[in-house]
This record gives C-alpha cells, structure tokens and sequence, in this order.
C-alpha cells in the first residue's frame, strides 16, 4: 500500500480527512474499503500516522488516527539532479527512479546538444505531469517528502547555483583520470550535505559547456569504462551516493 500525504489542517482530533485526486486512486484504484489500513504523512512536521479508513465517501475519505511515529526514510544528504533535457519519456524514468532513490529536487537544464526544446507554454505542462510523477514515486517508495521538479534554466544561470553545494559532480564522457569515487571520498559527511549532478542529454555535455561549468566550480567526473545512457547516468550515481553515505 503506497503512503499518502496529507498537511497539518487535515487532521481533527484522531481524524484526517484525504481529499483530491488522492480519494479517486484509493476508492477505486486500489479498492480499499472501510476498516483497511492506510500509511498518511504529514508533510508539515514528517510525522507518519497509521490509520483505519472509517468513512468513504465521492468527494473525501475519513480515517481514524490508530499511532504516529517519526520515520527515518529520508536521507540526510541532500541531493539536485541538473539534467539536460532528454527527448521522449527518459525524463519521466530520470525523475522516477531518482525520487526512488532520495533526490529532493530536479532541474532540468537546456543544453547546446539538447534535442528538445521547450517552449514556456509547453514546458510549464511538462512540468505539471512531472511533479505528478515525482508525487506519485514518493508515495510508492514511502517518503515523507515530495520531491520538487523546477522550471528549466540554462547553463549560465546553472553555474551561478553551483556555489551554493558542498560538491557539484559533472558526468562527463571524455573525463578519464578523476573518478566519482575520489571526489565523494574527499567530502567528509556531516549530516548535510548539498550534492548536485550534472547530466547532459543523449548527445552528452559541449566541451565549451564543461569548461564554463568546471569554472564555476562543477568537478569532472568519469563514470567508469563504459559510456552511460543519459537515463542511466544519474541513477548510477545517486546509488554510489547511497552507497558512500548511508550504507
């Protein structure tokens, strides 16, 4: 059963009251019915409540407070996907499996070699569905955070957020010597950490792009012996970050 989240004014005494798109998925996705269990959190304050539906109804759903408690799932590393924009559905899976994994916000980023190009209108309902993926990936991996996915931004105003990370990792193709190992061996973890990761698109990263992002402070990383799809690179890493920090 996915996890559902809910704010602080939803709740009344031992109720909380679930409206939205959320009665619909439970009602008659996953046909729960009177006296079930369901997992609730509270984005405001991260509590989890387990809880029994006591009512169910077209437009809410009641469910009675059973216990509380203060989950742990989500990591202390605080980690930004800066994508260059991919053609298709590869965003999709990007933004899926990296809320998966414990990202907290994704930007994508328009790049020289990035096929799509999106226009205001266009992008503004492309990042509507890809908020919803990213909703939907969270309460499926039982996070108590929603993940963000912003407006895209190009490269000049990428390099200007660099500064404000411990550590900016650029998977770059043509990088042989400096390994993602290395550069998360050389920052020590104090419990928050702000890591970004730079991927390009299916073409990968413009040699200029690179210098001007290793200017500003980004670090050149190679992925290994093998050339990474865009929808693959960010994944490999975000789990050698788990991996470093977490495990």
């Amino acid at each position: 059963m996915p996890k559902f989240f809910i704010k602080t004014n939803q709740i009344n005494g031992n109720e909380i009251k679930i409206t939205g798109e959320d009665v619909k998925h439970i009602a008659q996705v996953l046909r729960a019915k009177i006296g079930e269990e369901l997992i609730i959190c509270n984005i405001d304050n991260k509590l989890n409540y387990t809880t029994t539906i006591s009512k169910i109804s077209q437009n809410y759903i009641l469910c009675h407070i059973e216990n509380y408690n203060k989950s742990n799932a989500e990591s202390n590393i605080d980690v930004t996907i800066f994508q260059g924009i991919p053609k298709a559905d590869k965003m999709e899976f990007i933004i899926q499996k990296n809320v998966e994994l414990g990202v907290k916000q994704i930007i994508p980023i328009t790049m020289s070699r990035c096929i799509v190009k999106l226009e205001e209108k266009v992008a503004n309902l492309k990042i509507e569905r890809w908020q919803k993926i990213a909703e939907s990936a969270a309460k499926q991996s039982g996070r108590e955070y929603i993940p963000t996915v912003e407006m895209p931004i190009n490269v000049p105003k990428l390099c200007k957020k660099i500064m404000d990370f411990d550590l900016v990792l650029l998977a770059y193709e043509n990088e042989e010597n400096i390994t993602l190992k290395q550069e998360l061996k050389k920052i020590e973890n104090n419990g928050n950490l702000k890591i970004g990761i730079i991927i390009g698109p299916e073409g990968g990263i413009d040699n200029k792009e690179v210098e001007i992002l290793t200017k500003a402070g980004a670090k050149a990383i190679t992925l290994g012996k093998r050339i990474l799809r865009t929808e693959t690179a960010s994944v490999a890493i975000m789990s050698n970050i788990i991996y470093e920090y977490e495990m």
